[in-house]
């Protein structure tokens, strides 16, 4: 009887394991080395729905595509050889013509677009090298539990669209740079131990978050600062009159000014959204942490507050980080 439940335990364990584990590898390789010299190309072989985890390992190269993670491709995980060396670009802005000679917009800009869920990013660069000429997003996510570590996220005016209301994102170790709006959107995103760079005098976020979310936008442990000449950056401004955006133990370069919060005046459909916004800070330090002139309508939290914004409760799914 002993034997019996020991060997159990044992095919149990191993079935456990395996469930774990990628049930499909694919490499892409611009050299012909791998199964596919294009990522899109890996994408679209996954199976729609499949059991597990798909595992697709880029190996190093500028890849100028412009991707898509359809909602029938769930679980796949994109995996770089080297950040710094594998790169996906793309160059597509609000108002550029396509090839049905249309114009783009903000939501169709996109060089990475996410729409699945559970989908894993790491050790990649996402670039739109559009700048300066509109509205062109890098990282555009819509899928739930979306979790990128360890990449870079280069673009200018609204690099990242953090999107619908029932989204949740997780960036843990990632390097973002833009200009204006430049992290925006509906969804619920944490970013951790993340350098967030300003390119110019403008706003770092624009949170929609939705009247019924508890949580919009939150800053973990992070780092802003910005390039040489910069010097008069917003932590955020509300996109919508219900926008969410915390700071908690964040760094803040000189180039963050006093009132740090600003309130989008102008917006005829909205306005007066610093009534109903929500944005505060805990443990701000550097040159621009001193919260002693910040916007009135804005808020200090307490260390009892600072409890709530544990990932376990921000998100309220997996305790896998």
């Amino acid at each position: 009887m002993k034997k019996f439940l020991l060997l159990l335990f044992i095919s149990t364990a191993q079935f456990l394991l395996a469930e774990s584990d990628p049930y499909i590898k694919i490499t892409v390789a611009q050299d012909g080395s791998g199964d596919f010299n294009c990522i899109q190309k890996a994408i679209n072989s996954v199976r729609d729905l499949g059991p597990a985890e798909a595992l697709i390992i880029i190996k190093s190269g500028t890849y100028h595509e412009k991707v898509v993670i359809p909602s029938s491709k769930h679980k796949i995980t994109l995996e770089g050889e080297n950040k710094d060396n594998t790169i996906i670009t793309n160059n597509d802005f609000s108002g550029k013509l396509n090839t049905f000679n249309e114009k783009m917009t903000t939501f169709n800009s996109y060089t990475v677009l996410v729409m699945g869920d559970d989908i894993k990013i790491s050790n990649l660069t996402i670039q739109n090298s559009s700048c300066n000429e509109a509205q062109a997003v890098s990282l555009h996510v819509e899928g739930d539990r979306f979790t990128m570590t360890n990449s870079n996220i280069l673009g200018c005016q609204d690099t990242i669209y953090c999107a619908t209301n029932h989204s949740r994102q997780y960036f843990e170790n990632c390097y973002i740079e833009g200009t204006t709006d430049f992290i925006f959107g509906q969804a619920t995103a944490v970013f951790k131990n993340c350098i967030i760079k300003s390119l110019a005098d403008s706003y770092i976020t624009a949170a929609a978050t939705e009247a019924d979310r508890k949580y919009g936008f939150v800053f973990l442990d992070c780092k802003l600062i910005a390039k040489e000449g910069v010097t008069k950056v917003y932590l955020g401004r509300p996109w919508r009159p219900y926008a969410k955006t915390i700071f908690i133990n964040t760094e803040m370069g000189k180039h963050i000014v006093p009132e740090g919060w600003n309130p989008w005046k102008g917006d005829k459909m909205f306005p007066d959204k610093e009534k109903t916004a929500y944005y505060a800070e805990y443990g701000s330090k550097g040159q621009g942490g001193n919260t002693s002139k910040r916007a009135e309508w804005s808020h200090q939290l307490t260390k009892n507050d600072v409890k709530n914004y544990t990932l376990e409760k921000i998100f309220n799914w997996f305790t896998g980080y």
